[in-house]
């Protein structure tokens, strides 16, 4: 069974662990290969699924772009069809087409019996789904209907709408324009399913083919950012003068953070999708003086997809976030069209 793992092209030893190459070297651009990987292990509660399609993230570009990924790949975004199932597992049955959850709670505690996943104490994380099979929680699974196909099954159970879903469950009624920091995936969601709800959005990014993207997807305004562009400067003329009500960072970036308090209006929100490292602020300028919220924003709640699914059946075009699709073979093509080029990339599986 072949697995997708990164290494480093500069390599001064390779330690071999028992599932995939551990990087061990830290220099170096990233390579992507093929290996040959027994089938995965099954524990108790979890399913064996093989792999029809995976989306690439833009959370893995890090490993990609640096010294790989020590435990394989961090794919986590995936759907398939259940081949196998592991102990204690009655809720699934051999056969059927699921999606997946990348975030698995225990199950028991009272955040899990509410299908959010992400708040359990003891959640599980599972990646490595850039492969012909992966192994999963049951608990993570959603069955996807008949009428869902593979592409838009991979998307509604990912971060791809998962992420902006959840971060929409946040926002006011009274919100009319967002500004959205970052055209990534995750950011160009952001701007189909905000324009799908009747907002007035703007994209601000460096890429010309993500802008594009964007303004094809909804946006009514973008932003080319370049060393001499006032973001701020440029959102509050586009909403005379006032800011965006709410600034979605989806880039991950400390300088955008900021640029985010900058250009929301006073009593404005902030939200954080991109995982950053720690950034400057000061409680009184960007937060107390102007009444400014910020909130966090990560992954989804597993009890949100059935929401998902009837935004997709009543007509949310979840498919235009693809841009490319490539065979797991081409995969090396697949993350060079990530770096700045795409939106959501998938990979397909021969079934």
């Amino acid at each position: 069974m072949r697995y997708l793992n990164f290494y480093a092209v500069e390599q001064s030893r390779l330690n071999l662990g028992w599932y995939l190459l551990k990087i061990v070297n830290q220099a170096g651009q990233s390579q992507i290969v093929l290996e040959e990987r027994p089938q995965p292990p099954l524990k108790a509660g979890e399913v064996l699924v093989k792999t029809v399609v995976s989306a690439l993230c833009g959370s893995e570009m890090s490993a990609y772009r640096k010294a790989g990924y020590p435990s394989g790949n961090m794919g986590h975004e995936a759907a398939g069809i259940v081949v196998e199932l592991g102990a204690e597992v009655d809720t699934l049955h051999v056969g059927q087409r699921v999606g997946v959850s990348a975030i698995a709670g225990c199950g028991k505690c009272p955040q899990c019996r509410n299908g959010r996943f992400s708040w359990c104490d003891n959640y599980q994380f599972y990646d490595n789904m850039h492969a012909e099979y992966f192994a999963i929680a049951a608990l993570a699974c959603h069955v996807l209907p008949d009428d869902v196909p593979w592409d838009v099954g991979v998307l509604i159970t990912g971060d791809a709408l998962g992420v902006p879903y959840h971060t929409s469950t946040k926002l006011k009624d009274d919100v009319h324009h967002i500004a959205v920091f970052g055209l990534g995936p995750v950011g160009l969601s952001n701007v189909l399913l905000q324009t799908h709800l009747g907002r007035q959005v703007i994209g601000i990014d460096r890429s010309p083919e993500r802008l594009e993207l964007a303004r094809g997807l909804g946006a009514v305004q973008t932003i080319a950012v370049d060393e001499n562009t006032d973001v701020a400067a440029s959102v509050r003329a586009f909403t005379s003068g006032r800011g965006a009500d709410v600034c979605i960072e989806a880039a991950g970036v400390p300088e955008t953070a900021k640029q985010c308090f900058a250009a929301v209006r006073t009593a404005g929100h902030v939200i954080f999708n991109g995982e950053q490292p720690s950034v400057e602020l000061s409680p009184s300028e960007d937060f107390i003086r102007r009444d400014i919220t910020a909130t966090g924003s990560w992954f989804y709640h597993f009890n949100e997809y059935p929401a998902m699914l009837e935004l997709f059946r009543n007509g949310l075009p979840v498919e235009a976030l693809i841009t490319h699709r490539f065979p797991l073979e081409q995969a090396s093509e697949a993350f060079a069209m990530m770096e700045g080029k795409s939106g959501k990339v998938l990979l397909e599986y021969e079934n």
